[in-house]
């Protein structure tokens, strides 16, 4: 048995829970720091207990998936709150030198995210000022961008000039930006040198323009000086990362790369931009199957892995709920009957292994979609399906879970993940979740903060979740136990549903 030790990005159940049940098995041991060193929301890690966890359990491991926002900062939410110094976070950084010293063989694949800049105030994941200033914050950057391109309209310099961000507020953002962004590029030195054999870098919540793009250039322009554009990838993305590197080093393990054919639900879907992303859907698609450890063929009948991609025709929908009105790009813009026709043909006549990946709305599954697929029977017939969050978490998330199937089979823990991500993405996520809100203020409650991790609501959503699957999800009705329901930070963003099927 091989063993790869994970540092994940924080203690959600997306970095924490998900790359354990995905992949650990007979074959491969997945060992993570317990759960009381990782921290809690804004609250950082144990620095000196994650560096003995990762000191001790790598000396024997054939591999280390590492979060170096969590190694440098102690967590996502950490990395953008942080007043630590260059110098300090470079020594923190050096442990990896260490752990490679200690381990010469051990194989290092990392990840290290460009610091987020949402476009909207809140402060529930950045700075209390970030809800007050945090919308005016992103318009800066983002016209004052456009202007040193030379790209920004008459409009937008009206706006501009027009825009009061206090000067504090934008002096302590955009002094850990630069400090993250210097420790980006430190991490490229580590690559060079080979100490770490690949680097993604995410971008979180990016845009064509504005801070993020900043990073994103100055970084890469770097990467192509320094001759890394093999082993240092730079496409959207966060939360899905440490699935996708977990991915790559199991085949590596296997010695196997499976063939992905590709198909859209729409014409337009490969060269539309799915919300808090900079660049068309199919160059996306394109880096998560690759830096998985997969490739792109153009021939189906080579193919290990369909891929079949549910997207908008025009743009990505903002809401996902059963009764949301549709836009032509969820209309005329897509042709869901010939999709499902080969989604069906390629399962039942093909007998190849075909992905679900639900793009076409942000923050949940495609009604129609689970719809179609409850017709044809083919929700437990699929290797993989997520539709949960950005674009890039749910590639991320359903191209590695089709790759352990193409390596494993059919196992237990392949159809514990595929019911608990009809249960999360579409259950609460696109239903559950807005039910639940509307009960909230009443009880002096709202969206970012509930009454515990296991308090009311989480009943209140288990108990919902369990009414709705047998009118929605008839196909796993059956087939399927919630041994827990929790909301991982006290809100209704995401739920923590530990589940198996039966």
């Amino acid at each position: 048995m091989k063993k790869i030790v994970l540092l994940p990005l924080d203690e959600r159940p997306c970095n924490y829970i998900y790359p354990q049940t995905l992949f650990n098995n007979g074959d491969v041991q997945v060992t993570v720091p317990d759960m009381s060193i990782m921290g809690d929301k804004k609250v950082p890690g144990d620095y000196d207990k994650i560096v003995q966890f990762l000191l001790e359990e790598t000396k024997d491991a054939y591999g280390l998936v590492l979060s170096i926002d969590t190694l440098l900062y102690g967590g996502i939410l950490p990395s953008r709150l942080h007043y630590r110094s260059v110098e300090e976070l470079k020594e923190r950084l050096s442990i990896i030198r260490k752990i490679k010293e200690n381990n010469p063989d051990l194989i290092i694949y990392a990840f290290n995210l460009i610091m987020r800049c949402p476009q909207y105030s809140s402060s529930d994941e950045e700075p209390e000022y970030y809800g007050e200033c945090g919308l005016e914050i992103f318009k800066y950057g983002y016209y004052n961008h456009k202007k040193e391109l030379g790209v920004i309209s008459g409009e937008e310099l009206t706006a501009f000039n027009a825009l009061k961000v206090p000067e504090n507020a934008l002096k302590d953002f955009l002094g850990r930006r630069e400090i993250n962004c210097e420790l980006n590029i430190e991490t490229l030195n580590y690559v060079e040198e080979k100490v770490i054999d690949f680097l993604i870098i995410p971008q979180d919540d990016s845009c064509d323009y504005g801070w993020t793009a900043i990073d994103q250039r100055k970084i890469s322009k770097i990467i192509s000086k320094k001759n890394l554009q093999l082993q240092v990838y730079m496409y959207p993305g966060a939360d899905e990362v440490a699935n996708t590197l977990l991915s790559k080093m199991i085949l590596k393990i296997e010695k196997k790369r499976p063939l992905f054919y590709v198909k859209y639900n729409s014409i337009n879907a490969p060269k539309t931009i799915p919300f808090l992303e900079d660049r068309f859907l199919d160059l996306t698609v394109n880096y998560q199957i690759v830096a998985a450890g997969g490739l792109i063929t153009q021939n189906l009948s080579e193919a290990d892995i369909v891929l079949c991609v549910n997207a908008n025709g025009i743009s990505m929908m903002e809401k996902s709920t059963l009764d949301h009105e549709c836009d032509r790009g969820m209309t005329t813009f897509r042709n869901m009957p010939e999709f499902m026709e080969f989604m069906d043909y390629c399962v039942n006549d093909l007998h190849k292994r075909v992905a679900v990946a639900d793009v076409a709305t942000i923050n949940g599954s495609d009604y129609e979609l689970i719809s179609m697929m409850q017709q044809k029977d083919l929700l437990l017939k699929v290797v993989s399906y997520a539709g949960w969050n950005t674009s890039s978490n749910t590639l991320g998330t359903c191209i590695p879970h089709a790759i352990m199937n193409y390596l494993y089979g059919n196992t237990k823990a392949h159809y514990d993940f595929l019911v608990s991500r009809y249960i999360e993405d579409f259950a609460y996520q696109t239903c559950v979740r807005a039910k639940v809100l509307g009960t909230l203020e009443s009880r002096g409650m709202n969206y970012f903060s509930v009454d515990g991790k296991h308090g009311v609501v989480a009943q209140e959503v288990k108990a919902e979740i369990e009414a709705f699957i047998p009118v929605y999800l008839k196909s796993i009705q059956d087939h399927y136990v919630i041994h827990e329901c929790y909301m991982p930070w006290s809100r209704m963003f995401e739920v923590g549903i530990i589940a198996s099927y039966k």
